[in-house]
């Protein structure tokens, strides 16, 4: 049984100089159709509760999220260990009923406050851009 270590390492091969022409090519653009397929047919295989087929359809949108990662790495843009922390660190965040010393809530409840989290959080990134393009502006005059 592959390691997910191992998954990582198939993936670099893929796209490595040596690797499949077909996977070296792909970029954020070209994967879009085979992401929104991969999902679609993630969603009938629950439809359809085809327990076997959902577990090899979850395997290729993880092909597509591993693919898009290493094409992120590639371009020093961010890496699947940056999507896997980034991904904790939000369940943590948005699961205070959980992981924080909040009171635990009905499912609306706790739905409710995900989404005020997550208005939070956006506003908070807002305002981070927006700093960010002002210095941008003051470091070139």
């Amino acid at each position: 049984m592959y390691s997910y270590e191992e998954l990582l390492n198939v993936i670099a091969q893929l796209r490595s100089e040596h690797g499949c022409p077909w996977d070296k090519a792909q970029t954020h653009e070209s994967l879009i159709p085979c992401l929104r397929n991969e999902c679609e047919e993630v969603v009938q295989a629950i439809e359809q509760h085809d327990e076997e087929n959902l577990c090899e359809e979850l395997g290729d949108v993880l092909l597509q999220v591993l693919l898009h990662a290493r094409i992120a790495e590639e371009e020093g843009q961010f890496t699947m260990a940056d999507v896997v922390n980034g991904l904790a660190e939000k369940m943590v965040r948005r699961h205070p009923h959980v992981f924080g010393n909040e009171e635990y809530g009905s499912p609306e409840q706790n739905q409710a406050r995900w989404e005020e989290i997550k208005r939070q959080e956006k506003e908070a990134k807002k305002r981070r851009k927006l700093a960010e393009n002002q210095g941008n502006l003051l470091d070139k005059q």
